[in-house]
């Protein structure tokens, strides 16, 4: 007994202390955890955490579960007034929609905002994931929407566009905002790049069939242990990789493409496991897909494959996307046009996705640039500014609306700045005021005025058209380069068509960002934490999107934006 006390004695000496300053930052730490990787807080009174806790630092006292609700309510205000503060600084936002329903059936708003920072950096941050409890009408949302910027003390004179899916109340509400706020409202172009391709993939009956056997096909994969396993000696012994076939969602078209894909790298191994006759019983033999079937979906998954990629391009939030969209539909237009299919579904697909694309963009042919915000952005971005997806009278129209703009925008700060310096007069002034109110009546006051006054303007109409005559005769930037970076170099060159772009290219080309709130909130509200408040949910949701937030982690290089440069160079 005297050894196993001293054994004790000396684990207690050598137990790391634990001071206040630690078990705070212990505490904070664990909330972080909670937050980062999406953990329950009744994770913290689970027997094998707190074993693990006790194993670090035995000094070290778990607080409760209740105990960490509250420093979350916390940490959530105090991110909270940090992103309050960005925007206080900043005079562009774009916000994007979306609404949800989780697994415990409470409907959900999710609001993302969007601008550029200082330095000319994307800026995309989580506002809301609020709880819906009345009826989803356009005048609700609307109403929802502009409850939500005002808690973030959001001017609404700030809000530039509204990003939002195809769902005709959240499309009326956007209508009602734009109306009452001047907000454009923008449809989501991933939600209409997915009507494009379903629509044609649809309307094809043969394409139809083609993926309806494919899925068949798949399925009895998930379905039976004995043809999974089988799958996967037919892989080692072909070295053909390890990888699981895909099962597509019919709301999803890329689902459907990654669906073929894999069964086209998985090909030979699939039809070597079907061929054995414990995987496939007399009768079945219909589950392998035909050797027609196998061209079509060859050639079909090379036609969707730029579509592919132009989905995955415009969903990025950390580089400027709507901008680019013209140019993306004009490419996707060629590409699809360019490969010389031999089987007649493909070919047929070939002419009905044009004429989707046509159809659902035809505001990108024939439109009137005025109110296309679309367009601006593309005008205002370094790398489009030629506008040679137009013709010369639309590319004409497209100009003159931006100098339009930037007149409007320079007349509007300078009369800010007259007002700021402006000050009230004193009895000092009054003997400058009489000498000037003498002159003017020797000189002829009203017209003199009146002649200043049109001399100001019309140099000011000057500058701002020679800003913008210089601005769009520069050469193209390269696809390839970031048009942000090059606004931050040349800002001071173009200073009002600098804050143009800061209005346009902050808005993003789909509505995904606060779609991906929901794949944070599916998890937080998941089935073991559907005990949750959902004012709890909004909370935990808003620290993992906002992490970059979070002073522990300020300073992470940003990630690089997603290339899409053989897309956007195909037409020149």
């Amino acid at each position: 007994s005297k050894s196993q006390s001293g054994t004790l004695d000396s684990f207690v000496q050598r137990a790391p202390s634990c001071s206040t300053a630690q078990a705070a930052d212990f505490t904070d730490r664990i909330l972080n955890m909670i937050v980062t990787d999406m953990r329950p807080l009744s994770m913290v009174e689970d027997e094998g955490f707190q074993k693990m806790i006790f194993a670090f630092n035995p000094n070290y006292a778990l607080p409760s579960r209740t105990y960490f609700m509250k420093i979350m309510e916390k940490k959530y205000e105090d991110i909270k007034g940090k992103l309050k503060n960005m925007l206080k600084e900043t005079d562009s936002i774009a916000l994007t929609i979306d609404i949800w329903t989780s697994v415990a059936k409470e409907a959900y708003l999710g609001v993302t905002c969007h601008f550029l920072g200082e330095d000319w950096g994307m800026e995309s941050h989580s506002l809301t994931t609020m709880p819906l409890e009345e009826r989803h009408t356009a005048t609700n949302i609307a109403e929802w929407i502009e409850d939500v910027i005002a808690k973030f003390n959001i001017s609404p004179e700030k809000i530039k566009a509204v990003v939002h899916d195809n769902g005709a109340n959240v499309v009326a509400a956007a209508k009602i905002l734009a109306e009452k706020n001047g907000w454009a409202s923008v449809r989501c172009a991933g939600h209409t790049l997915n009507l494009v391709v379903q629509g044609a993939l649809k309307k094809n009956q043969a394409i139809s069939k083609c993926v309806a056997a494919a899925r068949c096909l798949v399925e009895h994969f998930k379905k039976s242990e004995l043809a999974c396993t089988k799958l996967k000696d037919k892989q080692q012994q072909m070295g053909t990789p390890s990888h699981m076939l895909v099962q597509d969602v019919s709301t999803r078209w890329n689902s459907t493409f990654h669906m073929l894909s894999r069964l086209l790298e998985q090909r030979w191994p699939v039809t070597a496991a079907l061929s054995d006759p414990a995987v496939t019983p007399r009768g079945k033999h219909y589950l392998d897909l035909k050797p027609e079937q196998w061209d079509v979906i060859q050639e079909l998954n090379q036609a969707l494959e730029p579509f592919e990629g132009a989905t995955v391009f415009l969903s990025g939030q950390e580089y400027v996307t709507l901008s680019a969209l013209p140019q993306l539909v004009q490419s996707l237009k060629k590409s699809i046009q360019t490969p010389a299919f031999e089987t007649a579904p493909v070919k047929s697909y070939q002419t009905d996705v044009t004429e989707q694309i046509t159809a659902r963009w035809q505001g990108l042919d024939v439109f009137q640039p005025e109110s296309n915000h679309i367009l601006l952005a593309a005008a205002l971005d370094p790398r489009f500014r030629k506008l040679k997806f137009l013709s010369p009278d639309e590319v004409f129209k497209v100009q003159s609306t931006v100098q339009t703009l930037a007149l409007a925008a320079k007349k509007e700060a300078k009369q800010k700045n007259a007002s700021e310096i402006g000050s009230p007069i004193t009895t000092q002034d009054k003997p400058l005021t009489s000498a000037k109110s003498l002159l003017e009546k020797i000189l002829g006051s009203s017209d003199s005025s009146t002649s200043d006054e049109e001399d100001e303007e019309q140099q000011l109409s000057q500058n701002v058209q020679k800003e913008v005559l210089m601005y769009f005769g520069e050469h193209p930037l390269s696809k390839k380069e970031n048009p942000l970076s090059w606004w931050k170099v040349n800002a001071a060159r173009y200073p009002t068509l600098s804050k143009l772009a800061q209005s346009f290219l902050c808005i993003p080309a789909t509505s995904t960002p606060s779609e991906r709130l929901f794949s944070a909130a599916g998890n937080i509200a998941s089935k073991r934490r559907a005990s949750l408040s959902s004012e709890h949910v909004d909370m935990l949701t808003f620290l993992h999107c906002n992490h970059s937030l979070h002073s522990e982690i300020i300073g992470q290089p940003r990630h690089q934006p997603i290339s899409c440069a053989c897309l956007l160079m195909t037409v020149h």
